[in-house]
C-alpha cells in the first residue's frame, strides 16, 4: 500500500510546507523502514520519527536511512509510549496544540524481518526456537507462555486471540506433554497441533498452526493493548489538517481501530439540538471508504499484503490541550 499511503499523507505534507513549516510524521511500527525510505526520498523537508521495539530492526533501518539522517530520528520504545514519542518530537509541549505532528503511520503485525529470521521463533515453517518477542532484550518468551500457564488461561488466549475453535483441546494437549517434556522449539508444537486438530478441520483455513502462533505472538507481545494505546495516542497527537493511518492484518487489531474512528468521526451533540454544541463536532473525517485492501496486483507481487485493512482519517478540528488537573 505504498502509493496509497504518499498519496493519503500528501495533503498534510504540502500543507506544512506551505506554511513554512517542517512537516513531522510518526512511522510508529519502522520495521526496516520502506515506508519511511520512500517518504523521505518524495518529500525533501519531511522528518519522520521511527518508532520500534525491536533493536535489531531499528538498527538496520537506521542504517538503510543513512543518507535522511539529518531528517530521522530513530526511536526504541512500544509504539504506545508516549513520553518516549512526545520526547522526540521536535519543540513539542503538551500545553501548545500547535506543536504536534501532522501525520502518523501504523503498520501492525509482524514485519517480515521477524518471519524471516528463523531464530525469532515467529514462523511455523520452520523450526526454531519458541521466541517470539519482538524486542528480544526484555520480556516472556512464546516457549514460557507454554511451559508456565495454566491450561485455562492458555484456552483464552487461544480462543480470543487466535479465534481458535479448538481452544480447548489444545490447551488440555499442551498441559498434558509439558508434563514430561517442556516445548523449546517449533517444531514440538506444530506436531502437536496437527496432532490435537481434527483432520477435517486441518483441511481448510490455512495452516493448522496459524492460529495458535498468533495467539502466542499475540499474548508475548502484548499486542492489542499496545494498539488499542496507539490508536488513542496518535490521534490525540495529530494537528489539524493531519492524518493517520492505520494497516491491520486480522479481525482483531481492525475492530479496535475502527471502534475508536467511529467515535471520533461522530458529534457528540444530541440528535434533537438544532445546532452543533461548542467541542461535541466529530474530531475527524474518514478519508478511506471502509477498509482498503491490496489491488490483486500487489498481492500477486507481495502475498503478505493480502490481509492488509486500511483505514485512514484526517482531523477536521483543532488540538485539544490536556486539562491541568490531569
Amino acid at each position: 500500500m505504498l502509493a496509497r499511503t504518499i498519496d493519503l499523507f500528501t495533503p498534510a505534507i504540502d500543507a506544512a510546507v506551505n506554511e513554512g513549516r517542517t512537516p513531522v510524521i510518526v512511522d510508529g511500527t519502522l520495521g526496516l523502514g520502506g515506508h519511511s525510505a520512500h517518504l523521505l526520498a518524495r518529500f525533501p523537508t519531511l522528518h519522520i520519527i521511527g518508532v520500534d521495539r525491536d533493536t535489531e530492526a531499528l538498527d538496520m533501518a537506521a542504517r538503510r536511512l543513512t543518507a535522511y539522517s539529518a531528517r530521522f530520528t530513530p526511536v526504541h520504545a512500544r509504539f504506545d509510549d508516549a513520553n518516549a514519542i512526545t520526547e522526540a518530537i521536535p519543540d513539542f509541549s503538551a500545553d501548545d496544540a500547535g506543536a504536534c505532528i501532522d501525520g502518523a503511520l501504523l503498520d501492525f503485525g509482524v514485519s517480515s524481518m521477524q518471519l524471516d529470521v528463523p531464530e525469532r521463533g515467529f514462523a511455523y515453517s520452520v523450526d526454531a526456537p519458541l521466541d517470539m518477542r519482538m524486542d528480544s532484550t526484555t520480556g516472556m518468551t512464546a516457549a514460557d507462555v507454554l511451559n508456565e500457564y495454566s491450561a485455562k488461561d492458555l484456552a483464552r488466549i487461544l480462543r480470543e486471540y487466535g479465534e481458535e475453535r479448538f481452544a480447548r483441546q489444545i490447551a488440555s494437549a499442551i498441559v498434558k506433554r509439558r508434563d514430561t517434556e517442556r516445548f523449546r522449539n517449533s517444531a514440538e508444537l506444530v506436531e502437536l497441533l496437527y496432532a490435537t486438530i481434527p483432520a477435517g478441520a486441518r483441511r481448510t483455513g490455512g495452516h493448522p498452526a496459524k492460529r495458535t502462533f498468533q495467539a502466542l505472538r499475540i499474548e508475548v507481545n502484548a499486542e492489542l493493548e499496545a494498539v488499542s494505546g496507539a490508536v488513542v495516542l496518535y490521534l490525540d497527537l495529530v494537528r489539524e489538517g493531519g492524518n493517520v493511518i492505520f494497516m491491520s492484518y486480522h479481525s482483531l487489531e481492525d475492530k479496535i481501530v475502527k471502534k475508536e474512528l467511529t467515535a471520533r468521526t461522530r458529534s457528540t451533540t444530541p440528535a434533537d439540538l438544532p445546532v452543533e454544541l461548542p467541542g461535541h463536532e466529530a474530531q475527524y473525517r474518514l478519508l478511506t471508504r471502509g477498509a482498503e485492501k491490496a489491488s490483486d496486483a500487489e498481492i500477486e507481487g507481495n502475498p503478505r499484503s493480502a490481509s492488509v485493512r486500511v483505514r485512514c482519517a484526517e482531523r477536521i478540528t483543532p488540538r485539544k490541550l490536556p486539562r491541568k488537573d490531569r
